[in-house]
């Protein structure tokens, strides 16, 4: 085991040298348009910040249900959910540029705009600088708790064995799954649907809490492919194993459909001024086909691939899969911002595609740093050696 551990460390080092490379890079040039379009440059940065949060943020959703509920599927991903949690503190620092642009990006946070609009002087008292850097800190420190107790314990469980972390582990994900539901929902609050502060939706923050969910389940996804023909994974991740992993991705598709439409037909039938334009925003001008896209690639094609046992149950069709939503939900959170700043016809930056590049290319470092420190799997979990015992994990069917 440490052998492996030893070479998956040696294989990753230039993998990981690569990633922060590209994502420097892309970060400088980003930099460099900052200079010619500040305001564009926060825009673009937005959008490419919230997109690689939704990753860790949507792991520690998944590992707290994982403890709860166990499952198979769970171990085989944990380290991976483990490892994703832990880069909050990469994620702290590059939310910090944001805090240097909240003129550039929220009408709230120019004095004389909210003293001439009487609904954002009833909601100044909420929508300000001071209160939302506050708020900031209260979230990434609920998360960056959870995340460190979280695989803490696990550590220790890995050295020690003890199955009374088991039980800690689970009594920790009851309440920190309420915690996390809250922060969530008032995050997007505060970062996207606060660009608009006339509107609101009571669903907005379920909507991004399963879109989280969504985009990390694919992304582990892919992870789990790319490690599924290295030991001991090539003898525990059976077909069956990415079955489960695609059953849930299909159950998180439907949600975010669900959640969406719920948003749309509820606004459309209140049919008051102050939320349908920002669906008229989005409808007209060349949005209304991205939304038409969306609803094609992120819902209908991935729901009908994904009813496929065949499809679930080969890893590189259900990692393509997978890799299809994770774009399509970045092309989502660009229709749901750049509409804002746009609302007479679409509109694109070339640093809306570099920002991505640059703070993914930096993510991913952080990630596979974290994953390399530790086994690949939870092999002294007793719920996980109960399972490989009784069901055979090693056993394809």
């Amino acid at each position: 085991m440490n052998g492996l551990d030893t070479q998956l460390t040696t294989e990753l080092a230039p993998t990981i040298r690569k990633f922060s490379a590209i994502g420097g890079a892309a970060l400088l040039l980003c930099l460099v348009g900052a200079f010619v379009d500040r305001q564009q440059f926060f825009r673009s940065y937005l959008i490419a910040y919230v997109f690689w949060l939704g990753v860790p943020l949507g792991c520690l959703g998944i590992l707290m249900i994982h403890h709860l509920v166990g499952g198979t599927w769970g171990f085989v991903i944990q380290r991976a959910l483990e490892s994703s949690t832990r880069t909050f503190p990469v994620m702290v620092l590059l939310f910090a540029p944001l805090l240097l642009g909240l003129p550039d990006l929220f009408l709230w946070a120019h004095p004389e705009v909210v003293a001439h609009d009487p609904i954002l002087q009833q909601k100044a008292a909420y929508l300000n600088i001071p209160a939302f850097v506050v708020r900031a800190v209260f979230y990434f420190s609920v998360w960056i708790v959870l995340g460190f107790l979280l695989t803490r314990w696990s550590e220790q469980q890995d050295r020690t064995a003890d199955p009374t972390l088991t039980q800690r582990l689970q009594t920790l994900s009851g309440p920190g799954l309420v915690l996390y539901g809250l922060t969530v929902t008032f995050s997007a609050i505060d970062w996207l649907m606060s660009l608009e502060p006339r509107w609101y939706s009571t669903i907005f923050g379920m909507i991004f809490m399963v879109s989280h969910g969504l985009v990390a389940l694919a992304f582990i996804i892919t992870v789990s492919y790319f490690l599924s023909r290295r030991e001991p994974f090539s003898r525990l991740i059976a077909p069956w194993v990415f079955n489960d992993l695609g059953n849930l991705l299909l159950a998180f598709v439907m949600l975010w459909a669900y959640m969406s439409f719920s948003q749309f037909l509820l606004v459309w039938i209140e049919n008051l001024q102050h939320e349908i334009p920002w669906y008229i925003h989005r409808l007209n001008g060349g949005w209304g086909a991205i939304a038409a896209v969306l609803i094609a690639l992120q819902f209908a094609l991935p729901l009908i691939l994904l009813l496929s046992r065949t499809v679930k149950r080969k890893a590189a069709t259900l990692c393509a899969v997978a890799l299809g939503i994770a774009l399509m939900h970045q092309i989502e959170l660009f229709w749901f911002v750049a509409p804002t700043f746009h609302p007479d016809g679409f509109a694109i930056h070339w640093t809306t595609i570099l920002a991505p590049i640059g703070i993914g290319g930096v993510w991913l470092a952080a990630f596979l740093s974290e994953l390399k420190k530790r086994p690949l799997l939870p092999y002294r979990d007793p719920r996980f050696i109960a399972i490989v015992e009784e069901q055979g994990l090693a056993q394809n069917d």
